[in-house]
């Protein structure tokens, strides 16, 4: 299975730093928009109607705080359906084949072992370091028992969400 890239964000994004007035939209904003759009940022129903249910948020770490107190609490069911609509990481252009053919081997390994895609948080690497990192997360991974995985695969997954909230919230449609 060779290995997919994304091209856009799962979030919505506009370049932009956060407002008042962004926070205040999302905010005010009807909640089937809210909750429609926090369904980009983590697929978990639960999660994103907590979160829409709990505004109005003062200011951008409350609602990181209260994003990232959601996800601790995802039960095993909103874990295994945020996971399933994941996507493989991104991956710098150019990467070239023998790398891709590596990659899904590994995505395939995983998968097969843990039932789901392989989920990594490579925001904060550079584009040239993304793939050994993706690659060195997955071979080491592979070595936890499934319950271990799943504990790193939702802080990987709530990692991912808040990353892809603060992208929301600076900038899209607000």
């Amino acid at each position: 299975m060779p290995a997919q890239t994304r091209t856009e964000s799962p979030c919505p994004t506009l370049p932009g730093s956060l407002t008042p007035t962004s926070l205040e939209r999302f905010n005010t904003d009807p909640a089937e928009d809210v909750e429609r759009a926090l369904l980009t940022c983590l697929r978990s129903l639960r999660w994103a109607r907590r979160l829409t249910d709990h505004r109005p948020y003062p200011d951008l770490d409350s609602l990181l705080a209260a994003a990232d107190e959601a996800a601790y609490d995802l039960t095993s069911s909103d874990l295994a359906e945020a996971l399933a609509a994941e996507s493989l990481p991104d991956l710098p252009e150019g990467v070239y084949s023998a790398a891709h053919t590596a990659l899904g081997a590994a995505h395939a390994a995983y998968e097969s072992r843990f039932g789901h895609v392989f989920v990594i948080c490579v925001d904060h690497t550079s584009p040239d370091e993304a793939l050994n990192q993706v690659l060195t997360g997955i071979r080491s991974r592979l070595a936890n028992d499934p319950e271990e995985e799943r504990v790193v695969a939702a802080e990987e997954l709530r990692r991912l969400a808040r990353q892809r909230l603060v992208t929301y919230v600076r900038g899209a449609g607000l």
